[in-house]
């Protein structure tokens, strides 16, 4: 078997590494292809994926990268927990495939593979061996044909169980009051054979295809318990003597064979009810977008579906209208409803250049806007494949959920064995029946089920519940790690204040000269820091754009700019200190009253002095000082760290209420001072809205950026506050604390069920009160014990944060 990877760079002692692997043959490198391929022996092909994984390791170790695919595929046919580590581990023995995680509560597999070894098409092949099925091709994994595909799944099984009900409630009439009526048994074989081969024969051969791959699941489980209580009964009713001749009474169990089926599919129904619901969130957001919208093409209009809308379409917006696409009003105005984009019920007005997003409602004006992002760019959709993303990651906690999963099937079939042989042996006449039903009721009251939904339903309504009220989370590690968080580091301008500064003053000395105005207009002209949009904004009426001018911007320092020869400065005044620029008598005075009112300062300079000073002010946003207290009764540290200088960051922490400030920070500086606090055993929170704050952000164990910030932040960040309200911050921890609250709820219940339902269904209790628990009961119980998780998960929707 031949291995190509496309890396980059291939050299020498990759390849010999990747040589020295168990297995691999011949390694060559082709630089100008930026390829390594080697060959693996046809006695090691069984173990290509283990191989292909060591490679790849191999690579990144030595400052290589493999060229891969990540993309999250609908996997249909899985019944428990079980199955779900049982496809990932198929998936994992797929050659190629570097990682797959598969989420039984979502139902999805989030893989990564190497596309020149592997493909979507082999990964479904692998999977449909053993009786599972991948949805591999856009139309089909697409989120409504997999509600579709859900649909008709549920309508199947809801009338599986209506049947299966329907016979079972006369069976165990029968069983229970009139066993000894003249053709009982007969009566109830013809009532359970069709419960069983029939309504349930998914069991069957789902636990067929598992054990012809040597793999066991709840099919097994269910498969194995009524199968046994079945063949038992038939057995019993054609040949009675076998136990007559013994003493013994020939007793049968259709009864309870017919009435598991009933209740495992009941709780069947249930549970995929209740998953359904833990999606609603995505539902929800889906059908924000109208499904037609009107355009101008040529001068007139046409309703055309949202799928063909292109950027530069003019689009016509009616009052109750849902906006299709994002784009900038052109004409018009109106009040647009954003709650559904950032959680707050306010009505936004819009006129000519403003901004507006699918999925948002417009209200009683009229107005045209022209797209500007449509299909997958827009902010919905960003919004919608961020939720389901996140809502099939897996919480830390899930690993090791995961390994019990893993071996709890085969464990249980050991102690069912286990239970039967300890009867045989120690239950006296009685013991090969007693043993019989004991092993029968501890298959079917063990419940992978319940474990392997404790944490993905939990994470799916918390995330959920987080996009409904607009905190975008991207994984669901980070909405459990934000339980831990003791530090709130906050950034200033666009975080605690508006974003939005506006020249307070603007002072030029007695030597500047004319042009100078001009040259400080088109150097800040090319600067996107909003510091110097308001600068620009301030000097556009009264300054000229000049060409010719090169700017250099200094990160979190200033800005450097040359113009005819001639170097220009802007910046604060540590900036112009390290220039050593000269800065006059009459400057200072106007940059210390600039500070002492806790305003921010620009100073220009040539090489030698400085000629202008900007006073600049950023109001704070009407929800930071409540944002901050409500973090600190909450007993979270606030600290602001600020590019400002120490004057600015003094004012604002005693204005805020915060002990823990900082003045005069670089980008790096920010970073470095997250670090500090981490080393003091703190989780740190850092909030920030800007390119600058990007090194920080990676740097803390919980990232937040806002959503009106720079894109890089957002990337960056593994939660964004879309609406950029700070309030929205302790409600972001809060819902983290409920989320993992009812995740410990959900495991401890779950574990609990099968720590004590599995020994009382093994007979435990026999020797102390003669208590042997019913089969059909504990079929009962483990039906309802995964529908009791998922619906605990479910009340987190109602909870207020």
């Amino acid at each position: 078997m031949k291995i190509r990877l496309s890396t980059y760079p291939p050299h020498a002692d990759i390849e010999q590494k990747i040589q020295s692997i168990k297995g691999v043959s011949s390694v060559e490198g082709d630089e100008k292809l930026k390829t390594i391929q080697f060959e693996i022996e046809s006695k090691y092909e069984d173990d290509a994926a283990e191989i292909v994984q060591s490679a790849v390791k191999i690579v990144d170790e030595n400052g290589g990268k493999v060229v891969t695919e990540k993309e999250s595929f609908p996997v249909l046919n899985m019944t428990c927990a079980a199955c779900a580590s049982s496809t990932q581990n198929i998936l994992w023995f797929v050659p190629g495939v570097l990682n797959a995680s598969v989420n039984y509560g979502n139902g999805k597999g989030n893989i990564e593979y190497i596309p020149e070894i592997t493909s979507p098409g082999e990964m479904k092949s692998a999977l449909q061996e053993i009786g599972y099925d991948l949805l591999i091709e856009e139309r089909e994994a697409s989120i409504e044909n997999l509600e579709n595909i859900q649909e008709e799944n549920y309508k199947k099984l809801l009338r599986q169980t209506i049947w299966a009900a329907a016979l079972a409630i006369p069976l165990v009439v029968i069983g229970m009051f009139f066993m000894h009526m003249p053709f009982a048994n007969i009566a109830m074989l013809v009532l359970a054979t069709p419960i069983l081969f029939i309504f349930g024969r998914r069991f069957f051969v789902g636990a067929w295809k598992q054990a012809k791959h040597c793999s066991a699941n709840m099919d097994t489980l269910v498969a194995l318990s009524t199968g046994i209580a079945y063949l038992f009964s038939v057995f019993n009713m054609i040949y009675p003597q076998f136990w007559e001749q013994r003493g013994l009474e020939a007793h049968v169990y259709f009864e309870a064979a017919g009435v598991i089926i009933a209740f495992i599919l009941l709780g069947k129904l249930l549970e995929a009810r209740a998953k359904g619901s833990t999606s609603n969130a995505i539902k929800k957001l889906m059908g924000l977008q109208p499904s037609s919208v009107t355009v101008f093409r040529d001068g007139t209009s046409v309703e055309i579906p949202i799928a063909d809308v292109v950027i530069g379409d003019i689009v016509q917006v009616k009052p109750g209208d849902k906006i299709a696409v994002d784009g900038e009003v052109t004409e018009g105005t109106s009040f647009v409803d954003e709650s559904i984009i950032s959680g707050e019920p306010s009505h936004v007005e819009k006129r000519a250049g403003e901004k507006v997003c699918a999925g948002t409602s417009n209200q009683k004006g009229c107005f045209r806007f022209v797209a500007t992002k449509v299909g997958k760019d827009t902010l919905l959709a960003h919004i919608i494949k961020t939720v389901d993303d996140a809502q099939g990651s897996k919480a830390p906690v899930q690993r090791l959920v995961d390994k019990i999963a893993g071996i709890f099937v085969p464990v249980v079939m050991a102690i069912a064995v286990l239970s039967f042989i300890i009867w045989l042996i120690f239950g006296g006449s009685n013991g090969f029946v007693y043993g019989l039903m004991a092993m029968v009721t501890v298959l079917v009251i063990a419940c992978p089920c319940a474990l392997g939904l404790a944490t993905p339903t939990a994470i799916m309504v918390g995330i959920g519940k987080g996009a409904e009220e607009g905190i975008l989370i991207k994984d669901a590690e980070s909405l459990e790690s934000a339980k831990q968080i003791d530090v709130v580091v906050l950034d200033k301008t666009g975080t605690i204040t508006e974003g939005r500064p506006q020249v307070s003053a603007m002072y030029w000395s007695s030597d500047a000269q004319p042009p100078h105005k001009d040259i400080l207009y088109s150097i800040e002209h090319s600067s996107e820091h909003p510091l110097a949009e308001a600068i620009t904004a301030e000097l556009q009426p009264s300054a000229r754009l000049l060409n010719g001018v090169s700017v250099e911007q200094v990160s979190g320092k200033g800005i450097e700019g040359v113009y005819d020869g001639n170097r220009y400065f802007i910046g604060n005044q540590q900036f112009m200190a390290s220039k050593n620029i000269a800065i006059s008598g009459e400057l200072n005075e106007k940059i210390v009253r600039e500070l002492n009112a806790a305003h921010t300062i620009a100073i220009f300079a040539d090489a030698k002095n400085a000629y202008g000073v900007v006073g600049i002010t950023d109001a704070l946003k009407p929800t930071s000082k409540e944002a901050i207290e409500r973090l600190q009764k909450m007993d979270i540290e606030v600290a602001v760290y600020t590019g400002d200088n120490e004057k600015v960051a003094s004012a604002l922490a005693k204005e805020l209420g915060v002990a823990n400030f900082k003045g005069g920070v670089l980008p790096e500086d920010k970073a470095n001072l997250v670090k500090a606090l981490q080393q003091q055993g703190k989780k740190v929170a850092m909030v920030g809205d800007g390119i600058n704050d990007s090194g920080a952000l990676a740097q803390a164990d919980v990232s937040i950026a806002m959503g009106k910030g720079s894109d890089i932040a957002m990337d960056v960040a593994k939660m964004t506050i879309i609406s950029s309200d700070l309030l929205k911050i302790p409600q972001a921890i809060h819902l983290s604390r409920e989320t993992v609250k009812t995740i410990r709820q959900n495991l401890f219940w779950a574990f609990i069920y099968n720590v004590i339902g599995i020994p009382i269904a093994a007979g435990v209790l026999y020797p102390v009160n003669g208590f042997l628990l019913n089969p059909m009961i504990a079929g009962a119980a483990m039906a309802l014990s995964s529908v009791s998780v998922v619906t605990n998960s479910l009340r987190l929707r109602g909870k207020k944060i």
